[in-house]
């Protein structure tokens, strides 16, 4: 069989490493795209490089791509040589976000910098011009695989409207490029995390005041590993087509495919506490 070719963009770190580094495992040749391409790159660690050479490590293979998703010609670079040098694409996952360092910072939206939105830049519009690039592939080969990541902040208040906002409208642009690649038997998909034990994370936790009101959940964190595994697993379900076009909460996935993250657990769904995913008219206006 022939490996499976994978882009995951954002993967320098965080939650885009971990999920290309579960992918690579199973063997996938996997692009990993990000703006790190050394160390000092960012105020954290990570580079492209090192997560193309841990994707190595475990048996796939890993192919760094500097790309600025802010950058459309940048983007379409990417894509170009996926195909000259793969000649297809089974799965796009659409990870990268420009995340500014006010994001978990106290107060109204109108104290923070207008930067915040930035985060509507890389992170929504990047992914749709990432699938824009990817969906001619795709439809090619009559097949393919694109997620969202996203988070419940979705549907409840989390650090404010431009984070929120950001995150409803890349669910539900996952629904409605479902709607256009249905024919093609391409499925799109977007996919809730739960708290992720990443770097970014365990900067923000050195606050002491962001410590004590996240302690309730550190038993809780996902490794970014665990997202990748869903990832997998729903890649290979035989009714993928069914789950196109919905929102799904990665540890409800997880129970349902008996996916567990890397110690064994199952992270807690928090669809309780944080609500649950939309559900979208079937209508369809051309």
């Amino acid at each position: 069989m022939k490996r499976r070719v994978v882009v995951v963009t954002g993967a320098s770190r965080g939650a885009g490493k971990g999920i290309a580094l579960a992918l690579g495992g199973t063997g996938a040749v996997v692009y990993v795209s990000g703006r790190s391409v050394q160390e000092g790159d960012a105020a954290l660690p990570g580079t492209i490089g090192a997560t193309a050479q841990a994707i190595d490590a475990v048996g796939g293979q890993g192919i760094p791509v500097a790309c600025d998703h802010r950058d459309d010609a940048q983007v379409a670079a990417l894509f170009e040589r996926v195909r000259r040098e793969q000649g297809r694409l089974d799965i796009l996952v659409n990870n990268a976000c420009q995340i500014p360092a006010e994001l978990t910072q106290p107060g109204p939206f109108w104290r923070k910098p207008l930067h915040m939105l930035d985060l509507l830049d890389v992170g929504l519009r990047s992914h749709y011009v990432s699938s824009w690039h990817a969906a001619p592939l795709m439809v090619e080969q009559g097949a393919g695989l694109i997620v969202n990541t996203s988070s419940y902040g979705s549907v409840c208040y989390m650090h404010g409207p431009a984070y929120g906002a950001g995150k409803a409208a890349a669910d539900k642009m996952a629904h409605d490029m479902a709607v256009d690649l249905r024919a093609h038997g391409v499925a799109v998909v977007s996919l809730w995390m739960g708290l992720l034990d990443t770097e970014r994370t365990a900067w923000a936790l050195s606050d002491p005041e962001m410590a004590g009101k996240y302690a309730p959940l550190r038993g809780s964190m996902e490794s970014p590993q665990f997202s990748g595994r869903v990832i997998d697993a729903l890649s290979r379900d035989p009714a993928l087509m069914q789950r196109s076009g919905g929102v799904w909460i990665g540890a409800e996935l997880a129970r349902e495919y008996g996916v567990t993250d890397l110690d064994g657990r199952l992270p807690p769904s928090f669809r309780a506490a944080l609500g649950e995913p939309p559900r979208y008219s079937k209508t369809i206006v051309e």
